[in-house]
């Protein structure tokens, strides 16, 4: 079934002190737009992405999302709300993590699961249960990385060049071991302060504010996958990534559209979860994309599973990075790209939600 059309119109993300002029453009067009919407006597539904100040353990309000797949939940929210007859949303993150908390602070409220349990270690367990599941051997997974690394590496390389990046690429001690099967570099770097906003409307508010197709990109399908519980003992129930091909699956049917012809054909910019090897590696094998895990590397030269670099070298605003992700996607789309379709991923927790989001150009020279 085919969802009520919804639009991305303006967004932009804010990452530490950028003071750039592309950014103040984005933001005057952003709230521009906002201004306009107002005129016609129509205040935007506010979608929160909490930041880590809020408990994770705490009850969960109306129209606030948590957890790393919550931007992605969230735009599935602005469509049901737009289904319902409301014209505009905003999905908003703000998370001043490197800059809102003390170190000692932060370490306390980063640690969602038990104290002597680490996150690091929690998907170190995961990657085992991956790595049996899909019959590889350690060596094998730590080549993948190491191939997955030099992917983001290059789509970070292109950002530096585009002058997109933030951050310059990692130092020497980044590429130590942090646990059994993760380097530092195959890790997210969390430690940054974002604002992000993205906003969405319907078609026929698009079509009173009369706006530049320019600047349209359709929400073609959002997928949800989600399971239960986030727990240790879920590991080889989360391993095998089930959630993540319907999640997948639904999206692609949603938006009408082989998505793996044509991210095949390169058609198609992605920004995948990296935050730890197994995730991507995950959505590769759960996609489709690969038939097997002998099969990634060929993908990885020659496909870029980021437009940013992904969470390890763009950095990851704890349950923002998926927002960044559909924020940067939306300006690709619409600055100049050959692209038509976009894909973002979300992944919650150690992997028990997973979210797919594809995302259709409507510039006219596609």
């Amino acid at each position: 079934m085919t969802a009520t059309p919804v639009n991305i119109i303006a967004a932009y993300a804010q990452v530490d002190q950028d003071d750039s002029v592309k950014l103040h453009r984005q933001i005057a067009h952003y709230q521009s737009t906002i201004e306009s919407i107002k005129h016609l006597e129509i205040n935007p539904i506010q979608l929160t992405i909490e930041p880590l100040s809020v408990d994770w353990h705490s009850e969960q309000k109306e129209n606030h999302f948590r957890s790393g797949c919550a931007p992605i939940i969230a735009l599935k929210r602005a469509q049901e709300l737009i289904a319902q007859g409301h014209d505009a949303i905003v999905i908003s993150g703000d998370e001043p993590l490197k800059s809102g908390y003390q170190r000692e602070e932060r370490h306390h409220l980063m640690a969602v699961y038990a104290d002597d349990y680490s996150i690091a270690q929690l998907y170190n367990d995961l990657a085992d249960e991956f790595i049996k599941y899909n019959k590889i051997s350690d060596e094998e997974f730590l080549e993948l990385a190491d191939a997955l690394f030099t992917n983001h590496s290059r789509s970070h390389e292109i950002a530096i060049q585009q002058q997109r990046a933030h951050f310059a690429s990692p130092g020497p001690k980044w590429f130590n071991h942090v646990t059994k099967l993760f380097r530092g570099v195959d890790c997210a770097n969390p430690l940054i302060d974002f604002s992000g906003r993205l906003l969405l409307c319907s078609d026929s508010l698009a079509e009173r504010l009369n706006l530049d197709k320019e600047k349209l990109v359709k929400v073609a399908g959002v997928g949800l996958g989600l399971l239960n519980i986030d727990e240790v003992q879920q590991l080889p129930r989360i391993a095998r990534y089930e959630h993540l091909t319907e999640a997948y699956k639904s999206a692609c049917k949603e938006a009408d559209v082989a998505l793996n012809s044509l991210i095949t054909a390169d058609k198609v910019l992605m920004e995948i979860y990296t935050c730890y090897p197994v995730v991507p590696l995950a959505f590769l094998i759960s996609s489709g994309l690969v038939a097997s895990m002998d099969e990634v590397p060929a993908f990885l030269s020659k496909h870029l599973m980021t437009i940013t670099g992904g969470m390890n070298l763009a950095r990851a605003p704890w349950n923002n990075p998926a927002l960044n992700g559909l924020i940067e996607m939306y300006q690709q789309l619409t600055t100049n790209s050959t692209h038509q379709y976009g894909l973002v991923h979300g992944n919650g927790g150690i992997g028990y939600r997973q979210g797919i989001a594809i995302l259709e150009a409507k510039h006219a020279s596609l």
